[in-house]
């Protein structure tokens, strides 16, 4: 229904993003809002995929065409909803995903909350063959370097927030944390990332 929506990114939480235009504010969950902090009050396009279930309708949103299509790819693997596909795209690119699918990486799949064994075999089942492994775009906002400022708090405490809202549990979490704490970060996109890659290693 909608293909993308293109306004200000007014507001920006753990589990989804606020995209004002034409007076309206579209709440839009994103596989990790924190990749659009550099764009706060500023002017977006995020490709949008909309979900209708019995108890409500939810918009989806994507920094890429490529990103909304993996998500959609896997949203249509049984066991795998909304929730599950949004998770692994927040820890890994498309191409990652496609590449750990087509070289049937069950070992890989598993890293990601809510995927075990019998998932991780149903989404190469359904999916090796079908997704085109491409160049990834360099121009990404998940490129942030380290920084040597000191540790603040409210950062690492959003990042933790953004991480539980991906389905990761409180003893995953405890793990990320002391680990996330001895590392300096200027953004909670940043932290998110640390954090992720520490969880699917």
């Amino acid at each position: 229904m909608y293909a993308y929506i293109k306004g200000k990114l007014s507001q920006l939480f753990p589990t989804h993003v606020v995209v004002e235009t034409n007076g309206v504010g579209y709440e839009i969950q994103t596989p990790n809002s924190y990749r659009f902090q550099q764009y706060y009050q500023q002017e977006v396009t995020i490709y949008t995929s909309l979900v209708v279930r019995e108890d409500a309708q939810l918009l989806y949103g994507f920094m890429s065409e490529e990103e909304k299509g993996m998500f959609l790819s896997l949203n249509k693997v049984t066991g795998i909803g909304p929730k599950s596909a949004l998770a692994i795209l927040a820890a890994s690119t498309p191409n990652e995903v496609k590449i750990g699918i087509e070289n049937e990486n069950e070992t890989y799949l598993t890293k990601f909350p809510g995927i075990g064994k019998k998932t991780a075999r149903q989404i190469i089942l359904d999916l090796k063959g079908k997704v085109q492994i491409t160049e990834e775009n360099p121009e990404t906002l998940l490129n942030f370097e380290g920084s040597e400022s000191s540790q603040t708090s409210p950062i690492l405490d959003e990042a933790l927030l953004a991480l539980e809202a991906l389905g990761y549990s409180k003893r995953e979490l405890n793990k990320v944390e002391k680990k996330l704490q001895a590392e300096s970060y200027t953004s909670v996109d940043e932290a998110v990332k640390a954090g992720l890659k520490i969880l699917v290693s």
